[in-house]
């Protein structure tokens, strides 16, 4: 990693450069101000090489530009490179160090398979590790069908394509709206349709966050439920339906004054008070996201809800509360979503794995402090 100055000096070399090391151990707003200060007034190209294992802080956000190539307004595909490299392409380790292999076959099976084989899709510290994002490929073959077609069914994964919920009998589906008050960090409110067999669809958020990871827009609770009530009077999936209302419990403290609870009625969107419990709500959270033996999941999530899918898959465990998540993370969708599970609560189809955790002394799953 270059600074400001160290940059300057190599105006005349062929190319102005970053190099990042063990880049997923970075915040993701770090790495981007780090790309910042790649500048110059010459015209050598400006390029930045990350090597990086998969796992850290930053985990989820090199898997969307490198892995799944889902790109956001602003970024350009053409300008992300993705070049994997397994420990059997070093062979000045192999022929050195041939017992390493049999190192790295002594790992939990998570870390095996992120450090041996470069999986991305899973890795140890992610605490919800059971959300999908396309389904699982090895089901599909078992199964006899595509991806494709999986996806097209909504098998093994928990994100599809919307339904159209004015269409034969998903006019009659329950909606909730769930809600998490955030200023200066982000709000979050969803709303949620419930089939007659009581699965979750997220059919539609609104995230108050301002692009930068974890930063608030600073609405007004009356901006916020100003743009709520204008959403649920005119979106065709919302407009004239009775709506269920889930929120934080501290919404309705009001002892500075009128709660914001108390501001949310006076546009006419009235909320319980969510069950608050942490470790019972995240448990509700992985029952939802369990599959049965046909491959349906109890909770699937529209592809337009791009906050849940961006924010729930960075969520890591809390080093010092091993059952709890980590609270300094872009916790405020998991938060919302964790009071809508606990509004309608289900029984595992399985039990939930015990989290087995490595001994980890370099902190290379486990944040920083």
């Amino acid at each position: 990693c270059a600074s400001d100055g160290d940059l300057d000096q190599y105006q005349g070399a062929e190319y102005d450069v970053i190099f990042l090391d063990e880049a997923t151990q970075l915040r993701e707003e770090w790495i981007k101000k780090i790309t910042a200060c790649l500048r110059g007034v010459n015209d050598f190209p400006k390029r930045i090489y990350y090597t990086c294992n998969p796992g850290g802080v930053s985990h989820g956000y090199f898997k969307r530009l490198f892995i799944d190539r889902r790109y956001e307004d602003g970024e350009d595909p053409d300008d992300y490179v993705f070049i994997q490299s397994l420990v059997t392409d070093n062979k000045v380790l192999m022929a050195r160090q041939p017992d390493y292999i049999k190192q790295l076959n002594a790992l939990p099976p998570k870390l095996r398979e992120a450090w041996l084989y470069g999986r991305w899709d899973i890795y140890e510290g992610q605490f919800f590790e059971d959300f999908r994002t396309e389904p699982d490929a090895q089901k599909c073959h078992e199964a006899g069908i595509s991806v494709e077609e999986a996806r097209e069914r909504g098998l093994w994964t928990n994100v599809i394509a919307p339904l159209d919920l004015n269409a034969g009998n998903r006019r009659g589906w329950q909606i909730y709206r769930s809600y998490d008050f955030g200023y200066a960090k982000p709000f979050s409110c969803a709303w949620w349709a419930i089939d007659y067999d009581g699965t979750l669809y997220r059919i539609l958020e609104l995230y108050g966050c301002t692009g930068t990871p974890n930063e608030g827009t600073k609405w007004t609770p009356d901006q916020q439920f100003g743009e709520i009530a204008r959403i649920e009077r005119e979106h065709p999936w919302l407009r004239g339906k009775r709506i269920m209302g889930v929120a934080d419990p501290a919404i309705w403290d009001a002892s500075r004054g009128d709660s914001i609870a108390d501001t949310a009625a006076k546009y006419g969107l009235y909320f319980d008070p969510g069950d608050h419990e942490r470790i019972a709500g995240w448990m509700q959270c992985h029952y939802r996201l369990q599959f049965d033996e046909q491959g349906r999941s109890r909770c699937y999530i529209f592809n337009n809800c791009k906050g849940f899918i961006r924010t729930i898959p960075l969520m890591m465990y809390d080093e010092h509360k091993v059952e709890d998540l980590d609270t300094s993370l872009e916790d405020h969708i998991a938060d919302e979503w964790r009071y809508m599970c606990m509004a309608r609560p289900i029984t595992p189809i399985r039990p939930v794995e015990q989290k087995v955790y490595l001994n980890d002394p370099l902190n290379q799953f486990t944040k920083r402090r």
